[in-house]
């Protein structure tokens, strides 16, 4: 099972360059959507791969 599917149905996509927050949409995945102030792929927060860049930007 993917990380993705135990992440339920709410939460937040994280912009990695800028720190903006939007709602996560069901269905599409945080890395499929581009953030509204900058335009960089996002991050489902909670999820490994934002796990790993708040580590990286400590």
């Amino acid at each position: 099972m993917s990380n993705e599917s135990k992440m339920g149905k709410d939460g937040f996509c994280v912009c990695p360059k800028c720190g903006k927050k939007t709602k996560h949409k069901r269905g599409i995945p945080c890395q499929e959507e581009k953030c509204p102030q900058c335009g960089v792929k996002l991050l489902r927060e909670g999820s490994e791969h934002h796990e790993l860049w708040k580590q990286k930007n400590k």
